[in-house]
């Protein structure tokens, strides 16, 4: 798992998975294993699944990377206290998967909460078999 700036401003951890290092075949299949360490978390709340692929596939001007097959997020929310009303502008979070010919490609935002971050950094290494 790699951290990198996008765009030289946005702090994202990303995975590239190759399908050969895994079991699981498909976006949905990811998808549904976040939804089970979403909703056995003790504070994670998942609010939805949003097909990103789908929603721009839909819109005339939109354009997808022809190596793209699939994309989708699973949106959640690790907030537990809101101390500030700023803090809504980072939350909820959500977890980008896509799926290219031979592998996928995982996602997500830092979080300011390294409780958050270590969850989802320790999700999404599990994904790669043994």
């Amino acid at each position: 798992m790699n951290q990198t700036l996008l765009h030289e401003k946005y702090p994202i951890y990303i995975l590239e998975l190759g399908k050969s290092e895994t079991s699981f075949r498909s976006v949905d299949d990811i998808i549904a294993y976040y939804t089970e360490k979403i909703d056995a978390h003790p504070v994670a709340t998942r609010i939805g699944i949003f097909d990103h692929y789908a929603h721009t596939s839909s819109i005339p001007e939109g354009c997808i990377s022809d190596d793209i097959l699939a994309a989708k997020n699973i949106v959640f929310c690790f907030g537990k206290d809101i101390m500030n009303p700023k803090v809504l502008a980072i939350r909820p979070k959500s977890i980008g998967v896509a799926e290219l010919a031979n592998s996928f490609v995982i996602s997500f935002l830092e979080a300011p909460n390294p409780a958050a971050n270590e969850a989802m950094e320790t999700w999404t290494l599990a994904l790669k078999d043994k």
